[in-house]
């Protein structure tokens, strides 16, 4: 049967029938009183999902443009920076710091394990010249579905004083509570396609006073992606450039939806999806790549010893439709990933979850009881 795509990946991810049909309006004037009066509402609401009073700026990007525009409005060539990496996400940003000529250094952890708090205190600690000018980190980590301790290490940045603190929060926000001003964020980074519920096109990055300080001095080549412009213009409703105008009407959607359901109700649902996910997998005796007290509410990744991953991936969007992850890099066809992020519903989660367990009870894998997944996944419904 065709058009029954299920997307169960952690982006894009499925977009609300309200917003689709959004996107085929006509398009209308981005310099049109409309417009801007459209763009007022989405910025008030873009501020209410960051939980900040501060800037949040809206780029024709996607999540990696939002945060190498994060990290080069800030800074210089040259410049001292400290990186967590410990999965692909965490390597992009060390990637994006090398190539804009900034002097990187790491805080590594192996893949599907997360970072570790007390390795960015040793190096803030021990900078007592404040020459480390900013720590990025990846919050969710999208390739191996862990969630860092993104309070622990901002805690160790705010005590360092000197260095800002840059986030990758592309697959979190919208999903998991990123308190921007309770924390002291400053440089907050994601895209349309992830808990927007949207399709890909838009990046958002959130700046706090402190950032605008940094980016009075910053001297790392820009244009385009220059904040400043961004900012003067979403002061009086409008994009300094030609923006995506559909995709910001079907925004404009899905933020209406997101505060009628309300925050405490957004991250409640994130977490008993993954609880339930995650129970599920336990029962088939797929062992969870991260811990439970690291867990993604975005994303389960599942290893799948002695079994192809791609098979299982391939089968599912054979025989239902659905599509699922696979893993990256060194983890292709080790492991697959379930997104539970976004406009993703408790009936989706059971539908994806018996899907499964008929497709790997074609390929053969006895090692669970039918019908145990699901039972284990309601139990978390109630």
């Amino acid at each position: 049967m065709d058009n029954k795509l299920m997307l169960m990946i952690p982006g894009p991810t499925p977009v609300p029938e309200a917003a689709l049909l959004a996107l085929a309006k006509h398009p209308i004037g981005h310099r049109t009183a409309e417009f801007s009066n459209m763009m007022a509402e989405v910025t008030e609401n873009l501020k209410w999902l960051h939980q900040t009073e501060s800037d949040v700026l809206m780029l024709n990007v996607s999540g990696t443009g939002a945060v190498e525009a994060g990290i080069i409005n800030f800074l210089s060539p040259g410049d001292r920076i400290v990186v967590g990496s410990n999965g692909k996400f965490g390597e992009r940003w060390v990637e994006v710091g090398q190539a804009f000529g900034l002097n990187v250094e790491t805080v590594t952890a192996e893949w599907g394990q997360p970072l570790d708090p007390a390795k960015f205190a040793e190096k803030l600690q021990a900078d007592t010249n404040k020459e480390i000018k900013a720590v990025i980190i990846t919050h969710s980590e999208t390739s191996t579905g862990v969630i860092n301790d993104l309070v622990a290490i901002n805690s160790h940045v705010k005590a360092h004083g000197e260095a800002l603190i840059i986030v990758d929060a592309v697959t979190s926000l919208g999903a998991y509570n990123v308190t921007v001003d309770a924390l002291g964020l400053d440089i907050v980074a994601s895209g349309s396609q992830k808990g927007y519920m949207i399709p890909p096109g838009l990046g958002f990055v959130s700046v706090s006073p402190k950032a605008w300080e940094a980016y009075k001095t910053a001297k790392l080549p820009k244009y385009y992606l220059d904040l400043g412009k961004y900012r003067k213009s979403t002061a009086k409703n409008t994009t300094p450039f030609t923006p995506p105008v559909n995709l910001i009407v079907a925004l404009h959607t899905t933020l209406g939806m997101m505060k009628k359901e309300g925050l405490k109700s957004i991250f409640a649902r994130h977490e008993r999806q993954k609880n339930a996910t995650r129970a599920a997998m336990k029962a088939l005796n797929l062992p969870l790549f991260a811990a439970d007290e690291c867990a993604s509410p975005a994303i389960t990744a599942v290893s799948v010893p002695g079994m192809e991953a791609d098979k299982i991936r391939s089968l599912m969007k054979k025989r239902f439709d659905i599509a699922l992850a696979g893993g990256q890099d060194h983890l292709s066809n080790k492991i697959f990933r379930i997104g539970h992020l976004g406009f993703v519903s408790d009936r989706d989660i059971l539908t994806c979850i018996a899907s499964l367990e008929v497709v790997l009870s074609e390929l053969g894998y006895e090692n669970f009881t039918p019908g145990a997944a699901i039972g284990a996944a309601a139990k978390v419904f109630g």
